[in-house]
């Protein structure tokens, strides 16, 4: 069981004012109007800490990165162990979106310590979240596949909808990259479900995009296509920009495994213009591959490809992605098997053969 969702991380006043769903320029403009009006140093420290989550969810990394900092300096300040551990799981978890993974781990690891000696449970969990979500973008399934359990056997005890959504929906991702497409699609479901009752936007937008990535997977690319336009309007109404330009990287896999690579092409360089624009290497990175991907499929000289493929490949090794590195691999493994295969270039009106679907 497990009751409407809620958002920890807002604290003080602004907890009765905003909520899961509130816009993330909403969020933005109630912060600041509290941080400029707080009296004491735990004040500072809260809104501080929404206005670090609100800039780094559009996009805003500079002013996210100056916002947490004075949010953790103000709870230092004010002897609050729970809010400086608050603070450092936004400061990891922004330093995760930034593609400095090792930065995260220092981070959410001392937070996770704050939390626990100050009794601060939601922190704790939360930042253990950040660490066990930086394992599995990292890769290290061995490693985080037990804590994402315990982690959903929380939420579970303490009904909380977010955590449970997000655990179960980590735990889903792992499947879909190890390749057990039915009990992924089954737990990404769930998670759609799990949010839809708690009434948590957000979670929802996230869970269908898995959804849509999965069953595009099975070939069902028109329905997931549908999905993606149904999770977009979600991520416009709350100004989640991450989310909005991941949408579009996952419209843009979507879209070559059915084929449609000049649409797959168009989508990736959506994507990526946003990812840029939000300083966010992992999403340029797998937007890039995307790119990549298409453009070879239409025809572009494999000497080309092939040196783009080694710099991804590099870029993906120096973040710590693991999995996207095997799919850059195995992209190029595809290319030298058409080459022995066909001793010449491959046509640029190539198209997959019916019923075969190329994970991306």
């Amino acid at each position: 069981m497990h009751g409407k969702a809620f958002a920890p991380e807002y604290q003080g006043e602004l907890g009765s004012a905003l909520g899961v769903n509130s816009s993330y320029e909403e969020v933005l403009t109630a912060a600041d109007r509290a941080l400029s009006q707080a009296d004491t140093a735990l004040e500072r420290a809260r809104a501080a800490l929404a206005l670090a989550e609100a800039n780094r969810r559009l996009g805003q990394v500079d002013d996210a990165g100056a916002a947490w900092r004075h949010s953790y300096r103000s709870a230092r300040v004010a002897g609050d162990e729970g809010a400086m551990a608050w603070a450092l799981w936004s400061g990891g978890t922004l330093a995760r979106q930034c593609g400095q993974l090792r930065l995260a781990r220092r981070l959410l690891t001392w937070g996770v310590a704050l939390a626990a000696d100050s009794g601060e449970r939601l922190a704790h969990g939360y930042a253990l979240a950040g660490l066990a979500e930086t394992g599995r973008i990292q890769g290290d399934y061995a490693a985080v596949a037990a804590l994402h359990e315990q982690l959903l056997e929380q939420g579970r005890k303490h009904g909380e909808a977010r955590h449970m959504v997000w655990a179960m929906s980590g735990i889903a991702q792992m499947r879909r990259n190890t390749g057990d497409y039915t009990e992924a699609l089954e737990l990404f479901e769930e998670c759609v479900r799990i949010a839809s009752d708690a009434q948590d936007a957000r979670g929802r937008a996230w869970s269908l995009r898995g959804v849509a990535d999965v069953l595009s997977l099975r070939g069902e690319t028109q329905r997931a296509l549908a999905l993606l336009s149904e999770a977009e309007v979600i991520c416009r109404a709350m100004d989640l920009a991450s989310a909005l330009a991941y949408n579009h990287k996952m419209r843009g896999n979507v879209l070559y495994r059915q084929g449609s690579y000049e649409a797959a092409r168009e989508m990736y360089a959506t994507a990526l213009e946003e990812f840029n624009a939000m300083r966010e290497p992992r999403g340029v990175a797998l937007s890039r591959l995307g790119l990549v991907k298409s453009r070879a499929r239409l025809g572009r000289d494999r000497s080309e490809t092939l040196a783009e493929l080694t710099e991804l490949e590099g870029d993906f090794a120096r973040i710590g992605l693991r999995h996207a590195r095997e799919t850059a691999a195995a992209f190029r493994g595809e290319l030298a098997a058409e080459l022995s295969m066909t001793g010449r270039r491959a046509p640029a009106d190539r198209r997959e053969p019916s019923g075969v679907t190329r994970r991306a």
